[in-house]
């Protein structure tokens, strides 16, 4: 009989804020080609001589501010919802980190040892992208054909933006912290470069290419980070009775010069405060955890911007991370894998 197993997936983080450990984290991610998609050698020359010499000591500063006495917010949060879900089935659950501890390599190493050899995969991203959902399952697949596991039986969870029940759990999740505030929500998505949407493009002729191509069907939209984007946002508008007035949809954390999805996330937060709105909260529906672009980018910097520019109230609500609701999901994917 086959020995099933449950494998999460998710980002990763630094082992500690110390800079070498962040300027570790950071070469591994920034490495990545589908990442930092970029010729090799300019890659590496500018990840050598343009960030790797600045920005580990930057990011090692905003970690300290959102790191716990347990470690990353990231990992600590992980763990907790692995633990959530292995108690309510008796299928071992694991939990690797495409960058970082755990990292993919020993959790499959793991697998191995435990025999397992029927896998359902869980890539904690509700939308595709190449540079999470797509790195992290081709990671895995890697290293199980590395490490003599290439022919167990695998189930990969698709990209879950739409699913009527995630939109839901994330809804309750959000619910009590908006209704009846009287405040402007913004739904600030993680950014990608435009190149990426592109490149995810099939007929590569669609994906900002095309007037309205986020709402008019195509088959890109199985891999358009923009369209899952959008398709989450007017889900959960519908879920809760939002019209475009009460939201802004809007996209963050760029990198380097390159055109990135738009509208931006800071430049939004700006526009708000200038234009009269003086009650603002967010929701960052692409990450299921709580983590540095959440935690410090948001409600620290982005609280901070808002305010400057008029702004009175500036309020980040959580991401689903350990949400009853949220583990009800995870649990309900492995029982109708389960024969």
């Amino acid at each position: 009989m086959a020995k099933k197993g449950v494998i999460m997936l998710n980002l990763g983080s630094p082992d500690s804020t110390k800079v070498e450990d962040v300027r570790t984290y950071l070469d591994q991610f920034l490495s990545d080609d589908r990442v930092l998609d970029l010729n090799p050698v300019v890659r590496k020359l500018l990840l050598k001589l343009v960030i790797l010499p600045k920005r580990p000591a930057e990011s090692a500063e905003a970690y300290e501010k959102v790191w716990t006495e347990q470690g990353s917010p990231l990992i600590v949060t992980s763990v907790e919802q692995q633990k959530l879900v292995q108690q309510n089935t008796d299928i071992p659950v694991y939990l690797a980190m495409r960058y970082g501890k755990p990292s993919t390599e020993e959790i499959v190493a793991e697998m191995k040892k435990d025999g397992i050899d029927d896998l359902l995969i869980i890539p904690l991203y509700p939308q595709y992208a190449m540079s999470s959902y797509e790195t992290a399952v081709v990671e895995l697949m890697d290293q199980l054909r590395a490490q003599g596991m290439g022919e167990i039986d695998t189930v990969l969870v698709q990209p879950f933006y739409k699913d009527p029940q995630y939109i839901d759990a994330l809804w309750e999740s959000i619910r009590p912290k908006y209704e009846g505030s009287d405040a402007h929500l913004m739904m600030s998505f993680h950014g990608i470069p435009q190149r990426h949407v592109q490149k995810t493009d099939p007929s590569h002729d669609h994906c900002l290419k095309t007037k309205n191509c986020c709402t008019t069907p195509h088959p890109a939209h199985a891999t358009c980070y923009s369209h899952q984007c959008y398709a989450t946002a007017y889900a959960l508008m519908t879920k809760g009775g939002l019209s475009h007035d009460d939201v802004t949809i809007s996209f963050q954390s760029r990198l380097l010069k390159d055109p990135w999805l738009k509208p931006y996330t800071d430049f939004e937060i700006e526009r708000l405060a200038q234009e009269g709105v003086k009650k603002l909260k967010v929701i960052c529906p692409a990450f299921i955890t709580d983590c540095l672009e959440t935690l410090e980018e948001i409600a620290m910097e982005g609280k901070e911007e808002f305010l400057k520019h008029g702004g009175e109230e500036f309020e980040l609500i959580p991401c689903l991370n350990t949400h009853p609701a949220w583990i009800k999901w995870l649990n309900d994917k492995i029982e109708r894998w389960e024969p």
